[in-house]
């Protein structure tokens, strides 16, 4: 089995560098498609409480037979438990989601909890922080982060916590590689992972440099822009329900492209998200 690279996030925790996401998939296809990732290979899960597959996929952990030790697994707060909430209030809805998705994984911890969406139009993710440190204090979340924050978000939250957020995950791929955002990560000791690192396919995935490097290497170029990722520190997500292409997606380590390979990758950013502004998404 090939062994994939860790990333040692800032409270000591280590995430593999290529993990399994379950966004879009069906609450009763999820089992059958985390189990064949793990037996694949992949040790890292990544669901939300939005994507409607938690109890899929603790399912899909519990027939796959690994310890749990062994599995990193990932959920989020959905906007839903991230109202303008303050004080008591605010502390115990958040708490009441997260018990929600451990009671839905079979599990009493998780390895990653996120909040899904910063929404800084309400300028709650502050008091919704306070719930997640007092989780991090508990061990029943081994790390917190957040998800789709930029650096305006970031820089308010840290202004006002000890407890810098262990990873921030957001749309990144060769189109929007968030090169500003990954060099504010790496001055705070934020890792950064990549949801949609595909690009969702299409026409990524269809570009002719990138056909270029993947011919030379004799792989996919779905291989190649996930090597991308680890060779360029970003913990990648990607997320299929079909085996082989599960399996292909985690075959990734038997190759190692050149500065040349890596410039043409960058050469097609075009700056341009796939997904929804995180500045100015704020559905419930």
């Amino acid at each position: 089995m090939s062994s994939i690279p860790g990333i040692t996030l800032n409270n000591g925790s280590v995430i593999p560098q290529l993990g399994f996401g379950v966004w879009q998939v069906p609450d009763e296809g999820a089992a059958a498609a985390v189990r064949t990732a793990i037996e694949t290979g992949y040790r890292s899960i990544d669901t939300a409480a939005i994507y409607d597959n938690e109890r899929g996929t603790g399912l899909g952990i519990q027939q796959a037979g690994v310890p749990r030790e062994e599995l990193f697994l990932t959920t989020k707060l959905w906007n839903s438990g991230t109202r303008d909430w303050s004080g008591q209030a605010g502390r115990d809805a958040v708490l009441r989601e997260f018990d929600a998705s451990l009671e839905k994984l079979g599990t009493d911890y998780v390895d990653l909890y996120l909040i899904h969406w910063p929404r800084p139009m309400h300028g709650s993710f502050g008091n919704i922080w306070a719930a997640f440190e007092e989780l991090a204090a508990s061990g029943r979340a081994k790390a917190v982060g957040v998800s789709n924050f930029g650096p305006a978000e970031l820089t308010r939250l840290l202004e006002n916590t000890s407890l810098v957020p262990a990873l921030n995950q957001v749309e990144l791929h060769p189109y929007f590689p968030q090169t500003e955002l990954r060099a504010f990560h790496a001055e705070h000791g934020i890792a950064t992972e990549a949801w949609s690192p595909l690009g969702q396919g299409g026409a990524l995935l269809a570009e002719s440099a990138l056909v270029k490097v993947a011919e030379k290497h004799d792989r996919s170029v779905a291989q190649v822009v996930l090597r991308w990722h680890l060779q360029s520190g970003i913990i990648a997500i990607p997320k299929s329900v079909t085996p082989a292409r599960i399996q292909q997606n985690f075959d990734v380590l038997g190759f190692e492209l050149d500065a040349e390979d890596l410039a043409a990758l960058d050469s097609v950013a075009t700056g341009e998200r796939i997904g929804p502004d995180p500045t100015g998404f704020d559905w419930n």
